[in-house]
């Protein structure tokens, strides 16, 4: 199994990385786009994610890996294999990579023709989606993603479920993942549709200062000489940020946002103009994860303005007569909203 590149040595992409620890918090945040330069450690950073992810509660034998303790309707293998009270298995959160040239089969899973061709037995052989399951959907070069795809995955997305009828198939399982997308804005924009699925967006640049540029460097520079060393020196950082994130998860559901918080998230969506309430409910998610994460009981101004840019930069109108940036017009509401 290849070593992936430990997550606490990556240097810089601080809103990255924050981001990406609050989508593991609660993954009802929605998602998260990070677009930006090439080179800039967004695959790095969301493949080094899988190793700090704790390992999962499954029912043994499903392959969806479904909760023992959750109510999966949709799912049609787990009855009969003792969901209720058998032995449940521990599973690894599964981070699984969409590739640009998938099949629609591939991803949503087709008739098992091995089974199909050698026993005569018309049998489902899942895809990309059931692997992805209370997991994360990774895909690298996003808007590059074929249309059919994207349709696709708007369906899933806003149903949890994937419908496979083809081939005398008709298969109904659960797909509820978190979505995650990286990807060069030069290179093509995303569909409003599909842009409008991801609860957070970041912008990733290239760093500017030369003493980050030379610690990035020497740091890929010895994983490359030695890959099992080097991760092995970040084992430790990597388990307390790990340990962070299970405890952030606890204190989640009582973490609390007040009614002065929802109105400010709300009076900020409001000076920005952005389209119905995704926003908000992106925004507020989004800061009481952060406050979970910091150990903080409740939500105050300091999370709703951390996350105000990642939860809404990508919501804002365009405006023709205004060449401002998304971050300095989510500045300049901040200013007005919340003062200086």
């Amino acid at each position: 199994m290849a070593i992936a590149y430990p997550f606490s040595a990556i240097v810089g992409q601080d809103e990255l990385k924050t981001a990406l620890c609050v989508a593991v918090v609660d993954p009802g945040v929605g998602g998260l786009l990070a677009l930006g330069d090439r080179g800039t450690g967004k695959s790095t950073a969301v493949r080094a994610l899988a190793s700090l992810l704790p390992r999962m509660r499954a029912v043994d034998g499903c392959p969806y890996a479904c909760d023992p303790d959750g109510d999966d309707s949709a799912c049609g293998d787990c009855p009969g294999r003792g969901r209720r009270g058998g032995k449940p298995r521990l599973a690894p959160v599964p981070v699984v990579d969409l590739p640009l040239g998938a099949t629609e089969d591939r991803v949503t899973g087709a008739l098992d023709l091995e089974r199909a061709l050698t026993r005569g037995e018309k049998a489902f052989e899942p895809g990309l989606l059931a692997r992805a399951n209370r997991g994360f959907l990774y895909i690298d070069e996003v808007n590059l993603l074929e249309d059919h795809l994207v349709d696709l995955l708007i369906d899933v997305a806003a149903s949890g479920e994937n419908v496979v009828e083809r081939e005398g198939l008709s298969v109904r399982h659960p797909a509820r993942f978190t979505l995650i997308g990286s990807g060069n804005p030069e290179e093509g924009e995303l569909r409003p549709q599909l842009l409008d699925r991801f609860g957070l967006s970041v912008e990733v640049r290239t760093p500017q200062d030369v003493a980050v540029r030379v610690a990035v460097v020497k740091r890929r520079d010895a994983f490359e000489r030695d890959r099992a060393g080097f991760a092995a020196e970040w084992k430790g950082a990597d388990a307390k940020l790990r340990a962070r994130l299970v405890a952030a998860r606890g204190r989640l559901a009582k973490t609390t946002a007040s009614d002065a918080v929802l109105a400010r998230a709300a009076t900020l969506c409001v000076r920005l103009g952005t389209d119905g309430l995704r926003g908000e409910m992106a925004l507020v998610r989004a800061a009481r994860a952060l406050a979970a994460l910091e150990g903080d009981a409740a939500v105050t101004d300091a999370h709703l303005r951390r996350m105000a840019a990642p939860a809404l930069r990508h919501r804002l109108r365009r405006n023709p007569l205004d060449d401002t940036g998304s971050a300095a017009r989510i500045d300049r509401a901040l200013g007005e909203v919340f003062g200086a």
